[in-house]
């Protein structure tokens, strides 16, 4: 029997969590990402325009300067910016010489500088990508004709350290992310009790669930917390598990007090049909008197496979049973048996298995699949075996017999079928499909198959 088990809703919460978070954060990066390009490139362009506002002023003053041929006041201007702001600046000829500058040398290998220099003693400034992203260790360079169009005379350069752009966009960047975070934060901790509050009814149905497949069918799921969706399922659930429960008692109650009712006339029956027995004379009387001493004898086995169904219906749980122990006390019964029918008994299972069975289960369900193969087999030999395979342990009662078709082995485990060789022996056809149930409630499987040469093998599967 497969059974809920209750521990798993936590997992239900922590999957239910691991999507909501990550659609927040994709929510939050969706966001985040175009503001943090956005950050980027405003900063960049701040401060881009700012040096090259600086760098037009001097190329103003170094075209007055060049003009008149005074560079003095330009050297000592570029000079005083260099100590105030830290950032080179120089005036470059046109011949790549290097007019005044606010620090000796002053570097022109610089790739940027010299596009820069190209474009600008072509008569325009040279367009470059301002963006500068805070792991990038770079310059930023400006490059400033001096005159216009074929007048250009020189070209004012500019080479500032980023420093601190890089670090005023890592502060912008990590205010975005905290901005972003705290709103993240408050959803997630939202989501976690609201979450709990929205799977509880569920947890508290799962568990319900569990204990109705366990068999205690007063069992009932929480009508009152959780949403209206969920407490208008666990209402409908526990109105169904209790229309179950009823109709099962009454199934129980019909079959067992029909079976203890017919016991007392049934009784009374088969004490008046003996008692006609010195009255009955001729072959014909004698024939039927012994025929109804059988069905009063049938009679009574169904009654008594019926109570046995009906504390199938009601047994509980599976539990552990050591198979050696059971075995002692069984396998007696079954020589004493075999030797009655003239059967030899093998019987060939490894100590220290331990199944799990109904209680009481396992030892009937053998006693019922050594009984017909002793009672029904035709064969000669019965052999009780076991082993185990792929975690779970198999247990085989082996005859060899006439066996069973294919067809009979699928119907055998019907309630009430005989074999039609079998019409005339004693049974009810209930034994192999009460075995059957016992075995599936049990969490395990009852199998026929053919036996090699010929014969049946009975095989009984249960979990270790």
């Amino acid at each position: 029997m497969t059974r809920t088990t209750p521990g798993r809703l936590p997992h239900v919460l922590r999957r239910l969590l691991a999507l909501i978070v990550p659609l927040l954060v994709a929510l939050v990066a969706a966001l985040g990402v175009p503001l943090a390009f956005a950050v980027v490139q405003r900063e960049s362009q701040e401060t881009y325009l700012d040096r090259l506002g600086d760098a037009s002023r001097f190329a103003s003053l170094a075209e007055n300067a060049l003009a008149s041929g005074r560079l003095t006041a330009l050297r000592e201007e570029l000079v005083r910016y260099d100590r105030l702001y830290g950032i080179r600046a120089g005036l470059i000829g046109t011949d790549g010489a290097v007019v005044a500058a606010s620090r000796e040398p002053f570097d022109l290998t610089d790739p940027t500088v010299t596009t820069g220099l190209e474009a600008a003693f072509g008569g325009y400034r040279a367009e470059t990508d301002q963006s500068v992203w805070p792991w990038e260790d770079v310059d930023l360079v400006v490059v400033e004709p001096v005159g216009r169009d074929s007048e250009v005379v020189a070209a004012v350069v500019t080479v500032s350290p980023t420093d601190g752009l890089r670090s005023a966009i890592l502060r912008q960047w990590g205010l975005l992310a905290l901005v972003g975070l705290v709103p993240m934060l408050g959803v997630a901790a939202v989501a976690w009790p609201m979450s709990r509050w929205v799977l509880r009814p569920v947890r508290r149905l799962d568990e319900a669930t569990a204990a109705v497949a366990g068999g205690e069918l007063d069992a009932r799921a929480d009508e009152v917390g959780g949403p209206p969706e969920l407490r208008r399922l666990a209402t409908s659930f526990n109105a169904m598990v209790g229309v179950v429960g009823r109709a099962l008692r009454r199934q129980r109650a019909f079959v067992s007090d029909a079976s203890h009712q017919l016991r007392n006339p049934l009784a009374s029956l088969r004490l008046a049909v003996d008692n006609l027995e010195p009255h009955v004379t001729g072959e014909a009387g004698r024939e039927a008197h012994r025929i109804a001493v059988d069905e009063a004898e049938e009679m009574g086995r169904v009654l008594d496979a019926l109570l046995a169904a009906t504390r199938l219906d009601s047994a509980s749980a599976a539990e552990p049973v050591e198979v050696d122990g059971l075995l002692a006390t069984h396998v007696p019964g079954w020589r004493a048996l075999a030797s009655a029918g003239g059967v030899d008994l093998d019987v060939d299972v490894p100590p220290g298995l331990r199944v799990l069975e109904p209680p009481g289960g396992l030892g009937s369900v053998l006693d019922e699949l050594v009984g017909n193969a002793v009672r029904l087999s035709g064969g000669t030999r019965v052999r009780v075996w076991g082993r185990t395979a792929d975690g779970r342990v198999e247990l085989h009662v082996t005859d060899d017999g006439t066996g069973l078709t294919e067809r009979e082995r699928a119907d055998a485990l019907g309630r009430f079928w005989r074999a039609p060789r079998h019409q005339n022996v004693a049974g009810t056809g209930l034994g192999l499909s009460i075995c059957a149930e016992l075995i599936e409630s049990a969490g395990g499987a009852l199998a026929l198959r053919a036996a090699e040469p010929h014969g049946l093998d009975a095989v009984v599967r249960l979990g270790a």
